[in-house]
């Protein structure tokens, strides 16, 4: 496989400063799912949309056709399991509505996200928060939390990085300030990153 850093630097110039972090991010991810863990995702606004692109990219085949479980294909249906793919599990705070808003209106808005990362977390499993300022309070009390349970903390932030990017085990801080262009920078980074560990987990040279 072509070095998945090399061809995103390549296609986006302005990322080869976060070439180092971006691997650090892969190596956190790639240690999480072959340890049987999960990744949790949160940010605000459209880094709340990206939180939940990622667990897309991340639960269904996003470059590559993915394979069951040969132990879970043998107990299906072949019609049911025909239909269904390889998972990398991932799940997207933001959308979890229920939990999110009942604990922002009872007890606070800037815990909300870590209320669910202490029922959720485990150890081993890794927090991926974006925020483009890396200092959205909600964020920052998740990745403290994430730490208390034994996760590993990787950050998308812009060029600041932000209390967010201290706290991280990774850091990927994209080289812009304004909103909007960090959010464009963040896309091929986390595109880059889901691909390359489909590709490592489920890809012809995974064993």
């Amino acid at each position: 496989m072509a070095d998945f850093v090399d061809e995103l630097t390549a296609r986006v110039p302005q990322l080869a400063e976060c070439a180092g972090s971006v691997r650090r991010a892969f190596d956190a991810l790639l240690e999480c799912y072959r340890s049987g863990g999960k990744v949790l995702t949160c940010g605000n606004g459209g880094s709340a949309a990206d939180a939940e692109h990622i667990v897309g990219e991340l639960m269904k085949s996003f470059r590559l056709r993915r394979a069951l479980p040969a132990d879970v294909e043998e107990k299906l249906p072949p019609e049911m399991a025909e239909k269904l793919e390889g998972a990398l599990p991932a799940v997207s705070l933001v959308s979890m509505s229920g939990i999110l808003t009942a604990f922002a209106n009872d007890v606070d808005w800037e815990t909300a996200f870590a209320q669910q990362v202490l029922g959720l977390g485990c150890p081993g499993d890794v927090l991926i928060a974006l925020s483009t300022s890396g200092n959205s309070a909600n964020c920052v009390a998740a990745a403290q939390v994430a730490h208390a349970k034994g996760m590993k903390v990787v950050a998308l932030t812009g060029a600041s990085g932000g209390r967010l990017a201290a706290l991280a085990d990774v850091a990927i801080c994209v080289p812009e300030t304004e909103t909007y262009l960090v959010q464009e920078l963040h896309l091929p980074v986390y595109h880059a990153l889901c691909a390359a560990v489909e590709a490592s987990v489920f890809g012809s040279e995974a064993s």
